[in-house]
């Protein structure tokens, strides 16, 4: 069963930056096929700078073990929120390899929208998660539309997930050695779980 965490870098909780990350993971994996945690920052806000902090290494653990990491924030001064930050700098380097992560950006126009990509990817792949698809931008004046934006999303990404699958598994049979215990286990439930 995949491991699916939903992170939240919305200080306001259970915000709409949230309901499209669910949204998102709805669309994408077929139900059933996946275990989901969603860790909503704004719950933990006032613990991020405490160090040591067992329940914060518990949550950073949880994503740090995810198969899909979804990674959704609002746009704060052009970029993603601090308390998004705050948690992510509590990893080492290569924190999260072995996470394939999507980088999702909510904002009030298009002025921003290549956030995600510009803004939230590097810091992910920083942290040495995989980011194959791009990254998805939604303008929340658009709620109303928000299914069908996500769906035409995931159509086009999925596609680029399903091209990538012959290319992983080729060079898997060039390098046997490599490292890719991760990668491994988790591309089988892949293929059966993505929707179509």
């Amino acid at each position: 069963m995949l491991k699916i965490t939903i992170l939240v870098g919305n200080p306001k909780p259970q915000s709409r930056t949230l309901k499209l990350a669910e949204t998102l993971v709805d669309e994408m994996l077929v139900a059933g096929t996946y275990d989901l945690r969603v860790i909503d920052l704004a719950e933990y806000s006032s613990h991020i700078f405490e160090w040591p902090s067992a329940e914060m290494a518990e949550l950073n653990q949880a994503v740090a073990d995810s198969d899909l990491l979804v990674v959704a924030t609002p746009t704060y001064k052009a970029t993603y929120t601090g308390l998004l930050k705050g948690f992510l700098d509590r990893y080492a380097a290569n924190g999260l390899r072995g996470v394939t992560a999507i980088p999702v950006m909510t904002g009030a126009d298009l002025s921003h929208s290549m956030g995600p990509d510009v803004n939230l990817r590097p810091l992910l792949v920083e942290l040495g998660a995989s980011v194959p698809t791009k990254g998805l931008y939604f303008v929340t004046g658009q709620m109303e539309k928000m299914e069908e934006i996500v769906a035409a999303w995931a159509a086009e990404n999925l596609a680029v997930l399903r091209l990538l699958q012959p290319l992983v598994m080729g060079m898997l049979g060039k390098n046997p050695q490599a490292d890719v215990e991760t990668a491994s286990d988790a591309s089988a439930p892949v293929s059966n779980g993505v929707s179509a």
